[in-house]
């Protein structure tokens, strides 16, 4: 059998390796997949799961992942994946009767850019634009191939232990410039003990970072790095003095 490429994404080396288009095909037409297009993006996407569970079968793959806390570079040398595919995969560990860390995931570009969400947990993404600026996935560019962790606080008060590191793009031609994404994956903060990378950090009593959704829906009063106001808010500029946001608007 042929070696998956390391990369992100694995369906044409499921369906040339695995004759998945009989089974594939029936199961991307749903009622409300109503055009070709949708029907291809989810023939991709179940191409792409079926890759990663062969790839990562889901009770060898859980049993390594809680004996290894959830070490993602050791997994994906174990199992032959990279450090995206491994993220992607933890984000699918639901089964009823044996559940894994309910993590989510995200990749974005260094403009901020999302290409891809994943919620196996209950972290509030937004559908539009970009994540919040103070979530330190953005500062993994500034240390490429670490790890950089963090505690956030969302708006309705719910803590989330996340971490953040940098990933190559699908392999290019050599004259092309990669600039490279970065994966970040994160849990409710009651899980975070289970994690290698946690190690050491006071998670009774833990230093948080606030943080919201995408600044036109974040309704944070006092955010130094607020890029816009919120979409259904006044403006309550003053003329003779200086907020610390550049942005302050009216209570709701």
């Amino acid at each position: 059998m042929n070696e998956p490429p390391q990369s992100g994404s694995w369906p044409l080396w499921a369906v040339r390796n695995c004759t998945l288009n009989v089974e594939i095909a029936p199961a991307a037409v749903v009622e409300n997949l109503t055009t070709p297009d949708s029907r291809a993006l989810a023939r991709v996407a179940l191409a792409n799961y079926f890759a990663a569970a062969l790839l990562m079968p889901y009770r060898p793959f859980l049993e390594a992942a809680r004996a290894e806390r959830y070490d993602i570079e050791l997994l994906a040398h174990r199992f032959g994946a990279s450090f995206e595919q491994v993220c992607h995969r933890l984000t699918t560990l639901s089964r009823p009767t044996s559940r894994g860390v309910p993590f989510f995931m995200l990749r974005v570009d260094s403009a901020g850019n999302i290409s891809k969400r994943f919620a196996g947990a209950t972290f509030p993404f937004s559908r539009f634009g970009g994540s919040c600026p103070r979530w330190r996935v953005h500062e993994a560019f500034r240390t490429p191939g670490r790890v950089v962790t963090q505690i956030v606080e969302t708006p309705d008060g719910a803590r989330f232990f996340t971490l953040a590191r940098t990933a190559p793009r699908i392999a290019g031609p050599y004259a092309d410039e990669d600039a490279g994404l970065a994966i970040g994956i994160g849990c409710e903060l009651k899980f975070a003990q289970r994690l290698v990378y946690s190690r050491g950090l006071d998670l009774a009593e833990p230093a948080v970072t606030e943080i919201g959704p995408a600044c036109r829906v974040c309704e944070r009063p006092a955010c130094p790095q607020r890029a816009a106001e919120p979409l259904g808010r006044t403006l309550t500029v003053d003329d003779f003095s200086k907020s610390i946001s550049p942005y302050p608007f009216a209570a709701g």
